[in-house]
């Protein structure tokens, strides 16, 4: 355990309410941020993408099931790649958990990635999820949505949370990375609302709220992170 300071009940409680005056301004802001990012222009979505599901075909509207809002996770499992990102399957650990609450708010939620939907079907099923997860293999989807980077798409300057990406992957090689968007249904037409990259999901992976509230934090030195069927006898 690392050196901390030791302090009477009376000096936690004065430095507990400096924190909570620091901890209320974070949550005003939030609220404000969040008020910025809904009041975002939106974007129609004039490609016809299609995707593999485990049911066959369907297409971008087909994934919001019924309701007029979609939250995409852009799960990291390329065609290339042996199994699923670990980071995104922590993140994904939480869905089947808090999608009913959000699909009971008009809200559908599915993962996409670019590995053939049997792999993606094969990992599903280790995993124990339940979520709509499709392959976007056939289609530019990955790409047009800035997670997906090969040495010929998107060209020399591909982008990457709004940046450039310096260089390319070498050819015949990909490179995929983590993201989220989100879309509206809206008189038979899809928009495209939002997408967050690398940093901006950090409030979307559930494990590291509940660490920043542990007493040494995300205690990231010397910890290996695994898919959760991979830490010995369960943690």
């Amino acid at each position: 355990m690392p050196d901390h300071p030791v302090a009477t009940r009376e000096d936690w409680l004065a430095a507990r309410l400096a924190l909570l005056d620091a901890e209320k301004e974070v949550t005003r802001r939030n609220d404000e941020v969040a008020r910025q990012r809904q009041a975002l222009p939106w974007v129609r979505v004039d490609k016809d993408y299609r995707f593999d599901s485990e049911d066959g075909e369907v297409t971008l509207p087909d994934l919001f099931r019924g309701r007029s809002q979609l939250i995409v996770q852009h799960f990291m499992y390329g065609p290339d790649m042996e199994t699923g990102c670990p980071s995104c399957s922590s993140v994904a650990d939480g869905w089947d958990g808090f999608r009913v609450h959000l699909e009971n708010h008009d809200v559908a939620m599915a993962a996409v990635s670019r590995a053939p939907i049997e792999t993606l079907a094969a990992y599903k099923r280790r995993m124990g999820w339940s979520f709509p997860w499709v392959s976007s293999a056939r289609s530019d989807f990955n790409f047009d949505f800035a997670v997906s980077f090969t040495s010929d798409w998107p060209g020399p300057d591909p982008e990457y949370n709004y940046r450039p990406v310096p260089g390319t992957p070498p050819p015949g090689e990909s490179v995929e990375a983590p993201g989220v968007s989100t879309f509206v249904l809206d008189g038979g037409d899809v928009y495209h609302c939002y997408s967050a990259y690398a940093r901006g999901l950090d409030a979307l992976w559930g494990m590291w709220q509940w660490l920043d509230r542990a007493p040494l934090g995300r205690n990231e030195d010397g910890w290996s992170f695994r898919r959760h069927d991979e830490y010995p006898d369960g943690g």
